[in-house]
């Protein structure tokens, strides 16, 4: 009975459907990539399957509806370039969706005939799921590739993380990103170049999955430096604006930069706030490098107005204006606003809030470390506001140094302008993580001294629930795509982490 079942033939006027397991999961991807390529056929004006309206796909389909698609599919790929994909993920959910990039990345990867297009989209593609599904501690770690291969293995499975001989190169070139310190030194470099020539000489060797890991930790590493090298010119750009603001400055001259020699403040700080990436049309050596040799004309016309502005005697007239800053960011603090002008920029001043300012002025005195272990988060804060507010960096600083009994702080640009001329939550973050620092190197440098590490103790329990804090907040930022406060953030955080660190070791 059984096996004359198995050969009776299907009732008459009903055929049997037939099972395709492939055309099955190929039309699972159609359907999930098909809203994409609408938003993307739409920006770059390739003509609707369907018609506009129609941003769906049904869950079943006859042959004749599946070839359609796939036909138009194809024909998206085709048109579509590597540099219109990278500017419009930004109008799409692509950029946020872990499931479509992973299914057009792997729609990539499934053809058998590549070109060397489908590699360039396969290779961007790939560094952005990177940075979408990362963790947030990779935003300032040193990334190895085993972390590589964790986070893409939705994507590539299980790889090989051992490093493949071909690839030193790469290895060589981000090893050398850890040096540079401004975008002046990256644009010396070539390395944008070096990296297309490893992948275009790999050949189809690019599609290993051990080196695509390698090709992915590359551009990410690169793509990281770039914008953080790129995000302190443009601190620096907005400080050196703030203090020609303070000096009652109107306009900068900006021939530098392409534009008049007479340009509103309000215009300059407007193009520092709106600067985009230099990624947005054909990523090359050339264009990148374009790019960002505007940002330092830019940089450059600025720093050129506060030499023209040193030269008069007008800092000491603008010092009061600076100090209006803060008290507004942490009313807090409004109150003694006014106090630390004189003893933070002399410390030898007579006036009567010198007294709150004796600790850095004998920084080379063996009492000088007294004061430091009864340093609480909110006097911290106001001795590192007091010291900024009074004397401003100067032109062209990168670090700006801070004292604290016999402790010398480095703030970035980035983190002085948190202090003397932003507010909201990033600033806050990013002030938090510069007290956090300051107690534990002040009470790391008093124990060093005193042999007392009790408040070297504290200190560090106080910096270790920041430094949560800090990568929880990196995180959001990351979420919410503000690359600048991501950055920023995580910069900051890992300058907290490396004094914890050195704490932990005494």
């Amino acid at each position: 009975m059984t096996t004359a079942s198995k050969t009776m033939p299907p009732p008459a006027g009903k055929p049997v459907p037939r099972v395709n397991p492939g055309r099955d999961r190929q039309w699972a991807e159609a359907r999930s990539l098909f809203p994409i390529y609408m938003a993307i056929a739409k920006q770059v004006g390739i003509k609707p399957l369907f018609g506009p309206d129609k941003t769906a796909l049904p869950e079943t389909v006859s042959p004749e509806i599946f070839d359609q698609v796939t036909v138009w599919l194809n024909t998206v790929d085709t048109q579509v370039q590597v540099h219109q994909l990278r500017h419009l993920l930004q109008m799409t959910s692509l950029n946020a969706n872990e499931g479509g990039l992973r299914a057009m990345i792997l729609r990539h990867l499934r053809k058998a005939i590549k070109s060397d297009t489908d590699r360039h989209k396969i290779d961007f593609l790939l560094v952005q799921y990177f940075a979408l599904c990362a963790p947030p501690k990779i935003y300032h770690a040193k990334i190895e590739l085993d972390d590589v291969a964790q986070v893409m293995k939705p994507v590539l499975g299980e790889v090989d993380s051992a490093p493949l001989e071909w690839c030193a190169p790469l290895e060589t070139i981000i090893e050398t990103l850890g040096t540079l310190r401004s975008l002046g030194e990256m644009l010396k470099t070539n390395f944008i170049e070096q990296g297309r020539r490893v992948k275009d000489s790999a050949g189809n060797m690019f599609y290993d999955p051990s080196a695509l890991l390698a090709f992915i930790r590359f551009n990410f590493m690169l793509r990281r430096t770039l914008i953080e090298l790129m995000h302190a010119d443009l601190t620096a750009i907005r400080c050196g604006l703030t203090q020609l603001e303070a000096a009652h400055e109107r306009t900068v001259d900006c021939t530098k930069f392409g534009l008049t020699a007479s340009e509103p403040m309000a215009k300059i700080r407007q193009i520092a706030d709106e600067w985009k990436q230099p990624f947005q049309k054909d990523y090359t050596e050339r264009t990148v490098n374009q790019g960002f040799e505007k940002l330092l004309a830019l940089r450059s016309d600025v720093e050129r107005a506060l030499a023209r502005v040193s030269d008069k005697p007008i800092p000491a007239a603008a010092a009061p204006a600076s100090k209006t800053a803060p008290p507004a960011a942490n009313p807090a603090t409004a109150k003694k606003g006014p106090q630390p002008a004189a003893p933070a920029a002399k410390p030898g001043s007579a006036k009567p809030a010198a007294q709150k300012s004796e600790v850095p002025a004998a920084r080379k005195e063996k009492p000088a470390a007294a004061p430091v272990p009864e340093l609480d988060f909110e006097t911290c804060m106001e001795k590192i506001w007091e010291q900024l507010i009074a004397a401003p960096p100067t032109r062209g600083r990168s670090m700006t140094t801070i004292s604290l009994g016999t402790a010398r702080v480095l703030l970035p640009s980035w983190e002085v302008t948190a202090f003397v001329s932003e507010d909201g939550p990033s600033a806050e973050d990013l002030r938090r993580a510069v007290v956090a620092r300051a107690l534990v190197t002040a009470a790391l440098e008093a124990a060093k001294e005193t042999g007392n590490a009790s408040s070297l103790e504290r200190a560090i329990s106080i910096a270790r629930v920041e430094a949560s804090r800090l990568q929880e907040r990196v995180d959001i930022a990351k979420q919410a795509k503000d690359t600048e406060v991501a950055v920023n953030l995580s910069m900051s955080t890992k300058r907290l982490i490396s004094a914890l660190d050195e704490a932990e070791k005494l």
